[in-house]
């Protein structure tokens, strides 16, 4: 099978490294590679070629990033997390909900479909909700449909909507929502194309399934 075939390359190419005391095990590897993999299938692309390491701690993870205030000191809020994807660097998830999210394939929840959607998005050097597109006469319309749907969920988030195919975390920046966006499609495909028709051709187009026909 296919997915098997990516699922060898993932694991030939990635490295895992345990964090907070976590040692990796196969299940870990194989579980996380199955899911990222399933962006991947009828794609002529390669194994997430700017990605060499995968850290996993045992759950949700606290971490600090520098950043500049108004008044120009630095401050390092401390946030709760369940992944990361770094330009050109690891991919950070939590196994406790990596592990959950294989399980629960339908609550639209995929902590590592999320962080690889993010690999896809940062491909090109910059995350900005655009993928690298097979064909340049495809960007026009996925600005325009993206566009319009990532304004339309800030509206949604604005008026605090709860009940949406698209989690309101989308509505942060154009790459959370390209991420959470791909969550939806392949956890929520038929509902997304009931509700979000336009969105949810696009990206059949660029992931090259259609995940309605896995159901």
């Amino acid at each position: 099978m296919q997915i098997q075939g990516l699922i060898q390359v993932f694991l030939d190419e990635k490295r895992f490294i345990g964090a907070g005391g976590l040692d990796i095990t196969d299940e870990m590897r194989v579980t996380v590679a199955a899911q990222a993999c399933l962006l991947l299938l009828n794609r002529s692309t390669q194994v997430y070629p700017n990605l060499h390491t995968i850290f996993m701690y045992p759950s949700a993870y606290r971490t600090t990033r520098e950043t500049t205030t108004q008044s120009g000191t630095v401050a390092k809020p401390a946030q709760t997390r369940l992944g990361e994807s770094w330009t050109r660097g690891p991919v950070v998830l939590a196994w406790d909900h990596s592990k959950q999210g294989g399980r629960n394939f339908r609550d639209g929840r995929n902590v590592v479909i999320h962080e690889f959607a993010h690999q896809l998005d940062q491909a090109d050097g910059v995350a900005d909700g655009t993928p690298i597109l097979d064909d340049k006469r495809s960007y026009a319309s996925w600005a325009e449909t993206l566009g319009y749907e990532f304004g339309e969920l800030q509206r949604r988030a604005r008026k605090r909507h709860r009940r949406a195919v698209l989690d309101a975390y989308g509505a942060t920046n154009e790459a959370e929502f390209f991420a959470v966006a791909s969550e939806s499609f392949f956890e929520k495909p038929k509902q997304m194309a009931d509700k979000h028709s336009e969105l949810f051709e696009e990206l059949k187009a660029y992931y090259q399934v259609d995940p309605t026909q896995w159901i």
